[in-house]
Formats: structure tokens, C-alpha cells, sequence
């Protein structure tokens, strides 16, 4: 029997207020890690926290490979949890991958989200002609060889240059448990979905306002890679925040929180 969108992306909601803010965690992680954003919101808006389809606490067994071999599978569950709930006025959280998750919902459903925020965007990770995007087509390509064959070995080389921080290894230490939790065969698969996808042309389809969120430096996702989101949504702003690595919301909170309040 399949499970509702509620048991299937273990969605919790607390908070005091009315409008919700819904929050879509990155690659290899889940909800936990806004649990330091959370407490400064949850008295003026209702916090809406969910685990991808085959992260986190989700119900594994809804995995299908074919739906979820491009974003808009992780895009139709957004849509799904926001009807479910009855959600409208939505402020959607993104991080990393899910930016992209979110600018896919609000292309296809722009009137049940008032604003996006986007922390850490790419929507192409490999350069292309004019484009920078980080890292070149080898890069790529070897990366998910490294992943296909040793994704336990490639996720606790990668987690420390995700987060910024050598200085503190708890937060790479859970990254990569984070990591190590999920199914290999559906990381190996959610990664290449991540890694090799292109939506550069969806940006201009989006009209909800929205915000770019990027740290400096991120080798994951460049300085100049947050530009070209900004330049290419219609309606955004693009704030620059001098925290290291790809995960601000986890390592700096108060830098990323004071980030969203100049948006909210």
C-alpha cells in the first residue's frame, strides 16, 4: 500500500505562526540540518521539515529510479506535500540541489509560493562554452566513477571540502554519517541527477521572487555560479554571505539567518 506524502517524506510541522516555510534540504543530507535555522522562525511561521524520497527518514521503498532520473520527480513531491498540507503563501528553503527542486515547483505551480530562497544554487555544475559552472566534464565524469566504485570512500574525501571547515571535523563527520545512512545504490544515483544536470534554462521561466544565498568561498558551488542564478532569475536578489563552504546554514547559522532576514 503506498504510503501518503506525509509518512513517505516523514514531514514534521511545528511553529506558531500561519504562512509556512517549507525547507528542502541538499544532497546526502535531510531535515536536521536546519535545525539551527528553525528556532528563529518557528514563532512567526509555520515550519514545514521533510526528508527527500530515499533520504533521510523517507520511506525508501517509494524510490523509483525512473521517476527520480531528473529533478522534476523531487519537484512533483514538493507540489504534492504543499497540496497535501494545503499549503499557499509558501516561503521555500532550498539548499544546494533542492534550489533547483524549488525553481521546478514554482514554474509549474508559481501560486503556491510567495518567495524562494536559495542557498547555494547550480543549476549546472560543469562548464560550457561561456559558462563556468566549476569544474570541467572530467571532473564530473571522474567523480562519479570515484562514487560508483567506492562511495564510501568518495563521500569522506568529499564532506570535508563540502563544508568549509578542516578546522572542525564534527561538521564533516556528520555530513558524511549523513551520507553513509543513505542507500549506495540510490546516493550513486541521486548524485549523477545532481551532478550532470543542466536547468539554466528554467531560470527564466520563474516568476515567484526569490533570493540567491552565496557563501564565499563555496567550491561547490562558485561565486560566479550564484551570479548567473541571480542574473537569470527575473525577480531576485543575490546576497553574499564571507562564510567558507557549501553548508552555511549548518556552520554559520547566524550569518544565514541574517542573510534570509534581509529578504523576509
Amino acid at each position: 500500500m503506498e504510503k501518503n506524502v506525509v509518512d513517505r517524506n516523514n514531514v514534521i510541522q511545528f511553529g506558531n505562526g500561519q504562512q509556512p516555510m517549507l525547507f528542502a534540504h541538499g544532497y546526502g543530507c535531510d531535515q536536521t540540518m536546519w535545525r539551527f535555522i528553525t528556532p528563529e522562525f518557528e514563532n512567526e511561521y509555520k515550519i514545514v521539515l521533510f526528508d527527500h524520497t530515499g533520504s533521510g527518514n523517507s520511506d525508501e521503498s517509494a524510490y523509483d529510479f525512473e521517476k527520480y532520473d531528473s529533478l522534476d520527480g523531487y519537484a512533483q513531491d514538493v507540489i504534492e506535500l504543499c497540496e497535501e498540507l494545503k499549503l499557499s503563501k509558501v516561503i521555500f528553503i532550498g539548499h544546494s540541489v533542492s534550489c533547483m527542486i524549488g525553481v521546478l515547483a514554482a514554474i509549474q505551480r508559481p501560486e503556491l509560493f510567495e518567495k524562494l530562497i536559495l542557498i547555494g544554487p547550480s543549476p549546472r555544475y560543469i562548464n560550457q562554452a561561456e559558462y563556468y559552472g566549476g569544474f570541467t566534464k572530467s571532473d564530473i565524469e571522474d567523480m562519479v566513477e570515484t562514487l560508483e566504485s567506492n562511495y564510501l570512500g568518495w563521500s569522506s574525501h568529499i564532506t570535508p571540502i563540502i563544508t568549509g571547515h578542516p578546522e572542525k571535523p564534527e561538521y564533516s563527520d556528520e555530513l558524511h554519517n549523513s551520507f553513509c545512512r543513505m542507500n549506495p545504490e540510490i546516493a550513486k544515483h541521486f548524485a549523477k541527477v545532481t551532478f550532470l544536470g543542466d536547468n539554466r534554462e528554467d531560470l527564466a521561466k520563474v516568476s515567484v521572487p526569490a533570493q540567491v544565498i552565496q557563501s564565499n568561498p563555496d567550491v561547490i558551488s562558485r561565486i560566479e555560479v550564484g551570479q548567473y542564478v541571480h542574473k537569470h532569475l527575473q525577480n531576485s536578489i543575490y546576497t553574499e554571505i564571507k562564510v567558507p563552504g557549501h553548508t552555511p546554514h549548518l556552520t554559520n547559522p547566524e550569518a544565514t539567518i541574517a542573510a534570509m532576514r534581509l529578504f523576509l
